[in-house]
C-alpha cells in the first residue's frame, strides 16, 4: 500500500505539472503548492525546471528527504481556463472546503474538460486582431481585410498544431500566410490605410504571455525559467518576424 505522504506528493507533482503546462508563472506554482501542502499536513518544497515539477518531502530538519517526484509538464499549451480552475481548487483545499479524495477527483475532471470549441477561438481571435487594427488606426477596410487574413492564418495554425508541427515552423508559416494577404491588400491600394492591416496582420502571433511570466519569474528569482521563457518567446518573435518579411518580398512590396 503506497504511503499516504507519497500519495499527496504524487498529486502535487501532477497538479504542478499542469499548471506550468497551462502557462502558470513559478510564483503561482510555488504558492498554489504550498498553501495545498500545508492543507495536506505534507512538509513539500517544490524545485521547478523549464519544463519539469519537482516535488520533494523535507526533514524535520528543513533537508531533502525522500521521497521525490518528478514529473514534466504537459503539452497542453496555455490555458486560462484550467490555469484559473486548478488556482480556485488550490484555495478551496487551502480553506477546508474540500479533502484530499475531493481535491483529486476535482483535478482529474479539470484536467479531462474539453478545450474551448476551435471554431469560437478562430473566431474571436480573428475579431480581436482586427479590433486591434482598428485601434491603431486602421479603416474599415483594413479592419475587414485583418479579419480574414487573421482568420485565414489562425485556421492554418489550428490545422498545423493539430498536426503536431514543430511550433517554429508554425508561427512562420501564419505569418507568412497573413502577412501576404494584406501586403496583396496594400499593393491593389484597398482603403486608405494598407500599412496598418499590414502591421496588425501578425500581431495575433505575438508570444505576449511568455514575455510577461518571463519578467514575472525573473522578479521572483527563477531565473532559469526566466530566461527559457523569454528565449522561447524571443525564437517565436523571430520565426514570425521572418515570415512576416517572407511575405512582403514575395509580393515585391518594399517597406524602407
Amino acid at each position: 500500500m503506497k504511503n499516504p505522504t507519497t500519495s499527496r506528493l504524487d498529486f502535487l507533482g501532477e497538479y504542478a505539472a499542469w499548471l506550468l503546462g497551462c502557462g502558470a508563472t513559478c510564483i503561482r506554482i510555488e504558492k498554489n503548492i504550498n498553501r495545498m501542502a500545508r492543507a495536506f499536513g505534507v512538509d513539500a518544497g517544490v524545485a521547478i525546471m523549464p519544463r519539469h515539477i519537482e516535488i520533494y518531502a523535507r526533514s524535520p530538519h528543513g533537508d531533502l528527504a525522500l521521497p521525490v517526484v518528478i514529473r514534466q509538464a504537459p503539452h497542453c499549451g496555455l490555458n486560462f481556463t484550467v490555469n484559473t480552475r486548478l488556482s480556485r481548487l488550490s484555495w478551496e483545499v487551502a480553506d477546508g472546503k474540500i479533502g484530499y479524495d475531493e481535491a483529486v477527483s476535482r483535478f482529474a475532471e479539470i484536467t479531462a474538460a474539453p478545450p474551448t470549441p476551435r471554431n469560437e477561438v478562430l473566431l474571436l481571435a480573428s475579431m480581436a486582431n482586427a479590433s486591434f487594427c482598428r485601434l491603431f488606426g486602421g479603416d474599415l477596410t483594413a479592419v475587414l481585410v485583418v479579419f480574414v487574413a487573421t482568420l485565414a492564418g489562425f485556421k492554418l495554425k489550428q490545422m498545423m498544431m493539430a498536426d503536431r508541427r514543430d511550433i517554429r515552423l508554425v508561427f512562420l508559416c501564419c505569418a507568412f500566410f497573413s502577412a501576404a494577404i494584406c501586403a496583396g491588400a496594400h499593393i491593389f491600394e484597398w482603403g486608405s490605410t494598407p500599412e496598418i492591416a499590414l502591421g496588425t496582420s501578425v500581431l495575433y502571433l505575438i508570444p505576449g504571455v511568455p514575455y510577461i511570466n518571463s519578467v514575472s519569474d525573473l522578479l521572483a528569482c527563477h531565473y532559469l525559467c526566466a530566461f527559457s521563457r523569454f528565449v522561447d518567446a524571443l525564437v517565436l518573435t523571430a520565426c514570425l518576424s521572418v515570415g512576416l518579411c517572407a511575405g512582403m518580398y514575395l509580393l515585391g512590396l518594399r517597406m524602407f
